[in-house]
């Protein structure tokens, strides 16, 4: 695997973090790496791709999510293994959460990578999968996974991360393409 890193958004006070061009055909995976995301209040990261160059998002995707957590106090609860169908997309034109409650204390952060699979073919839909841990508002260590399609043979060339209505973030984002 060779990774290019095409394009980097150094994210300060950001209420959304968007990559609108080097989308394209001349890779078949793309892999965003998110480091160290820190949202103004507790968050869930999402994102959203585009058809039209980042005027409008909102690309119909079917989603699953799951995630595995600890908890850093033992008080707190027991480790476990969850599938949160609350985060889960059928079918639908929604925000797709990577990962969610996300604290936003001075060493809450969380990290991860989502890879996009031919983005640029205008024959078959676009799978993705991504893999973040974070340290979450309710004092757990979590590995949250995502993964779907987007149902349409339009390509995307553009993609858009979100922490929710009315808050921020600082992260780096970077984008590359794989061979």
């Amino acid at each position: 695997m060779i990774l290019t890193l095409l394009d980097t958004n150094n994210n300060s006070g950001a209420s959304t973090s968007e990559f609108t061009s080097n989308l394209d055909g001349t890779y078949d995976e793309y892999m965003f790496v998110t480091t160290n995301f820190n949202p103004s209040a507790e968050a869930s990261i999402t994102f959203q791709v585009s058809t039209d160059g980042g005027s409008s998002y909102g690309v119909t995707c079917t989603t699953t999510t799951w995630d595995a957590h600890n908890f850093e106090q033992v008080s707190g609860g027991s480790p476990d293994l969850s599938y949160d169908t609350g985060q889960d997309i059928g079918s639908g034109t929604g925000e797709v959460a990577l990962q969610w409650s996300t604290g936003s204390g001075g060493d809450e952060s969380h990290s991860g990578i989502l890879h996009l699979f031919n983005p640029a073919s205008t024959t078959y839909v676009k799978h993705f999968y991504s893999r973040i841990s974070a340290y979450r508002g309710d004092d757990s260590n979590t590995h949250a996974f995502a993964a779907g399609y987007f149902n349409t043979t339009s390509a995307i060339n553009a993609i858009r991360w979100h922490p929710g209505a009315g808050k921020t973030f600082d992260s780096v984002i970077q984008m590359y393409g794989v061979a």
